[in-house]
């Protein structure tokens, strides 16, 4: 049996699932095996590089013939980037993490969804005002950066706040089963990115991978440390869920005082651009325990699509 709800009426896709736009990693070749695989693939448009878009919009008009859409964070990119994607044919534009009022007005004049990534009450109030036609309670589990409150409550406080606007759960979820829990939470589907960092298809470094396939949720953590190192420009109150290294175990509770050395600050760039993992950053959600192994995205949507009607058929 196929699970339709609010969210696969809109996009016209077969499952309620969506593969986060994590700048870097989700690429075209991971929108489109999402999309092929029956839900919604986001290309991480991020701060809005062109070039990059230009790349990967290619390769996923290329590759798929499925809706698909582009995620950019609202802090950092321009609006002239946010125009330009409009008139590529994405089925969505989603917006994360700072004020998306400067966008809304032009992707509703383009009749595309407006999916609006929310970590707070006050965030999703603002996101319905601004017209969402799509809201992802984002919750503190997640991997990358996020605000404060777990998935399990806060998903169905915005869900009762904004109905009857639709709601995907993020933050923790990698299998179908986080999917069914979040349907029975109000949801209308749910938002996953580290699961598909772990597949052959996401632009990510083959040790970064090793690293979420062999890792702990204990083993990750909610900080500033390594954005401050890098120099992000990251707004302070989005903290970052990364696997614990070396550098944010010195680090750690520093963030004023990294900020003031600069020698440190450039020598962990060198490092990170090298790769070493002894200070790289590895996004990662508590759920990297649920994470066994690498697989095709395409297959990972319908292995999940499945685990979520099994949770559903075992509970009754």
């Amino acid at each position: 049996m196929a699970l339709r709800t609010a969210f696969t009426d809109l996009l016209s896709i077969d499952h309620p699932i969506a593969s986060a736009p994590m700048g870097g990693s989700a690429g075209g070749e991971l929108a489109a095996a999402v999309s092929n695989g029956g839900g919604l693939g986001l290309v991480g448009g991020g701060r809005g590089e062109r070039a990059w878009l230009e790349r990967e919009l290619a390769i996923v008009t290329a590759r798929t013939s499925r809706p698909w859409g582009v995620g950019f964070l609202a802090w950092a990119v321009e609006v002239s980037t946010v125009e330009w994607v409009l008139d590529q044919g994405p089925a969505a534009v989603m917006l994360s993490f700072g004020d998306p009022g400067p966008f809304a007005a032009r992707v509703h004049a383009a009749g595309i969804p407006l999916i609006i990534q929310v970590t707070d009450l006050d965030e999703a109030r603002r996101a319905v005002d601004l017209g969402a036609d799509l809201l992802v309670a984002q919750g503190a589990e997640s991997g990358g950066h996020g605000g404060r409150r777990s998935t399990l409550t806060l998903v169905p406080a915005v869900v009762d706040l904004v109905a009857p606007v639709p709601v995907l759960a993020a933050g923790g979820i990698a299998d179908g089963r986080g999917v069914a829990a979040a349907l029975v939470l109000g949801a209308v589907g749910a938002l996953l990115g580290t699961r598909f960092q772990a597949s052959h298809e996401a632009l990510v470094d083959a040790e970064i991978v090793k690293a979420i396939v062999g890792g702990l949720g204990a083993d990750t953590e909610r900080s500033r440390v390594l954005d401050v190192a890098r120099d992000s420009g990251w707004p302070a109150r989005y903290t970052a869920r990364v696997v614990t290294n070396s550098f944010l175990d010195t680090w750690r509770g520093r963030e004023q005082e990294l900020e003031r050395d600069v020698d440190t600050r450039r020598a962990y760039r060198e490092a990170a651009a090298r790769g070493d993992l002894a200070v790289v950053s590895v996004w990662a959600s508590e759920a990297i325990d649920l994470i066994t192994e690498v697989a095709s995205a395409t297959e990972l949507v319908r292995l999940i699509a499945e685990e979520t009607e099994r949770a559903f058929t075992c509970a009754t």
